[in-house]
């Protein structure tokens, strides 16, 4: 899949194609980070600040769309099914940890540097539970920052970051 997507980009100016990369679904920052790093060469804060922007640019039309999306693709028996999958599979796997935590367990779903657990899923699970749209934003756009910093020591070897702080 990495492939299919650098592959998709190659004509594409590499800051460009890694704020294109981090706004996909599925790959997010958790792909942008390290294809600007190791593949493109850019400089690790670069494609921090980079990806972070793609990976938050979905984000604002998620949180206030996909309720009236859904409902509207809902019309379609393939999309109810879809829809009713996602929400209830969203609720289910999620419920105990927000209700014992609130918002802050939006964060920290957001910021779990794996994947289907990134912002996209972020905004589903902001919908599935009636988060505020600006305690969402905000929920989200920590747990993004986070998963960013994560990703970006793991690609650069964990160690070698230590060492920009402690020179």
């Amino acid at each position: 899949m990495l492939d299919f997507i650098v592959e998709l980009f190659k004509s594409v100016p590499h800051s460009v194609a890694t704020v294109l990369i981090a706004a996909m679904p599925i790959a997010e920052l958790r792909g942008a980070i390290p294809v600007a790093i190791r593949l493109y060469g850019m400089d690790p804060l670069t494609a921090y600040l980079l990806a972070v922007i793609g990976n938050m640019l979905p984000v604002v039309p998620l949180l206030l769309f996909l309720e009236s999306v859904s409902d509207y693709m809902r019309r379609w028996a393939f999309w109810d099914v879809f829809f009713n999958w996602l929400f209830r599979r969203t609720y289910h796997r999620h419920n105990a940890m927000y209700e014992r935590y609130g918002t802050i367990a939006l964060a920290l779903f957001v910021a779990i540097p794996l994947p289907v657990t990134g912002a996209w899923t972020g905004c589903a699970a902001a919908f599935v539970f009636g988060i505020q749209f600006r305690h969402a934003l905000l929920a989200i756009l920590a747990g993004v920052l986070i998963a960013g910093t994560i990703v970006t020591t793991i690609t650069l070897g964990g160690v070698g970051v230590l060492s920009l702080f402690l020179n």
